[in-house]
């Protein structure tokens, strides 16, 4: 009998045992930069004929390894592994499929600080956001493996003399999974291991940006015992999996997290029936946001500041749910803003291998660019109050600034777009009403908060504000498995509510059967 589900506890850093730890790991995975690793197709090990890089963020010139640039070759030959073994996969009992969940949780814990220091690394996580990581990826599969086996059991069906009558949930087939390299474990790990808990087999795409922590999971699949070819890992150009593999008229349904350009082409694709298709394709789509935090004048505007800070900048603001847009209603708006800005001023930015480093880079070249471009953007919207260049470090790795600008009019581009950096742009709102109509008006509708003290302003910003996750007095990021699903409306995706009671139906399709007694 399983235990009621708990959320992972985080590392205590203060700690020196687990510091040194953290650190000797770190030491480790930085002494196996440049190695090379290959793809994953039915459990062999294969080369392609050419390479990609992952590279180093915080130090842009270091190799942390090379990887295959899969072809349609190669994605072909993984899908028919996959097809192969959906044939025996979908008959395994649910509780077999749940305990290899089970076991990956608990190499998962064994393995936490190497799979810090690999996120750390490869995708420039500070110690704290890298251990929340793989924190919900463990959460993710002990809560699936539990959603499994509830999914399973008897479902309640009105009584009706003379029939004997059941509904069973099973599998749909092969999926693409398409997970992002902004929660490269614990997004990755959710998406894939709600696929293959439920009996799917998986054709995996990890970013490019992020494939050896990828990697790491398929070893950790591996050894919990999943059988060979239920996950087949893909490494290559974003093209395999958003046009070849998409399109192909055998896959299932499509699990993607990413952008909303993105989203929005692999769910015109999936729509496009293919010869020899038989099937309508599910898109499970996570997308975009232009998140938001309200702040009343009747409330602890130094607490408010701390979950701004917290929520803007943690992780350089490279979360669908990073809060890019503050509400303040005009009473409070000075004050606040210079609370932001003592706050920001402190920020330490540096190589994230380094514990007191808060702020790491962000991811790549493109992203610099274009990050920086929205800066330059913002110097014509509105008044700089902090930031707005590259840091020092840039010249070794994409180091920006956290970056601050005020009186931003709600039509503005960094107000409306969503920049996916360490920028955020304040509004001043005339009351709190104006404040929920400037935070509904965008195309997104992902994440958002509200800070105010007035019960009557609360219960109005429940009913009206339109966002798949709301959060009352705290900062809008932070999801917890289990505790707030996690899903948004618009075009922030199909609302798909992951690490929540729903999220396995959408791997499901229900069987209804009645026999004549």
């Amino acid at each position: 009998m399983l235990k009621e589900f708990i959320n992972e506890a985080f590392i205590d850093f203060s700690k020196p045992d687990n510091f040194k730890k953290q650190t000797d790991a770190i030491d480790k995975v930085y002494s196996e930069f440049g190695k090379e690793y290959d793809l994953i197709i039915d459990g062999q090990d294969i080369k392609a004929a050419e390479k990609i890089y992952s590279f180093n963020p915080s130090s842009k010139k270091e190799i942390i390894g090379v990887f295959q640039k899969a072809s349609e070759k190669e994605a072909e030959k993984a899908m028919q592994a996959a097809l192969k073994r959906f044939e025996s996969w979908r008959f395994f009992s649910t509780r077999e499929r749940a305990a290899i969940l089970l076991r990956a949780a608990n190499i998962m814990r064994k393995r936490r600080f190497e799979l810090n220091a690999t996120m750390i690394f490869e995708v420039g996580k500070n110690w704290l956001e890298a251990d929340g990581d793989t924190a919900e990826a463990i959460d993710f599969l002990e809560f699936y493996a539990r959603e499994a086996l509830r999914y399973n059991s008897d479902q309640p069906l009105t009584h009706y003399q003379g029939e004997q009558n059941e509904l069973k949930y099973i599998p749909l087939g092969v999926g693409v999974v398409i997970p992002p390299w902004n929660f490269p474990l614990a997004i990755l790990c959710g998406m894939t291991s709600a696929a293959v808990v439920t009996g799917n087999t998986v054709v995996l795409k990890p970013s490019s940006d992020a494939p050896l922590i990828a990697y790491k999971f398929m070893e950790v699949m591996q050894e919990a015992g999943i059988p060979d070819g239920v996950i087949n890992y893909l490494t290559g150009p974003g093209a395999i999996a958003g046009n070849y593999l998409v399109g192909h008229p055998k896959t299932r349904f499509i699990a993607f997290t990413g952008s909303k350009p993105v989203g929005l082409g692999i769910v015109e694709l999936a729509g496009k029936s293919q010869p020899e298709q038989i099937w309508i394709k599910r898109v499970i789509a996570e997308m975009g946001g232009k998140d938001f935090i309200i702040v009343d004048k009747d409330t602890d505007l130094a607490d408010a500041a701390t979950g701004i800070v917290a929520a803007a900048y943690g992780f350089q603001g490279q979360k669908c749910s990073a809060c890019s847009r503050l509400i303040v209603v005009k009473e409070a708006y000075d004050e606040l803003i210079k609370l932001i800005a003592d706050k920001v001023a402190k920020i330490k930015i540096g190589p994230t291998r380094d514990y007191e480093n808060y702020l790491g880079p962000v991811i790549n070249g493109s992203a610099y660019k274009s990050i920086l471009d929205y800066v330059n953007i913002g110097k014509n919207e509105g008044k700089l109050v902090f930031g707005g260049k590259e840091a020092e470090l840039s010249k070794d790795g994409y180091f920006i600034e956290p970056t601050v600008f005020a009186d931003i009019d709600p039509k503005a581009r960094i107000a409306q777009e969503e920049i996916f950096g360490p920028v955020l742009a304040i509004t001043k709102a005339r009351d709190f009403d104006h404040a929920i109509e400037i935070a509904n008006n965008t195309e997104f509708g992902l994440t958002g908060a509200v800070y105010t003290r007035n019960r009557e302003k609360l219960a109005r910003a429940k009913k009206l504000l339109h966002t798949g996750n709301l959060y009352l007095n705290r900062k809008c990021t932070g999801a917890l498995v289990g505790v707030h699903p996690f899903g948004g409306f618009n075009m922030s995706g199909t609302d798909s509510k992951a690490g929540g009671r729903d999220y396995l139906g959408l791997f499901l399709q229900a069987k209804s059967i009645s026999e004549k007694l």
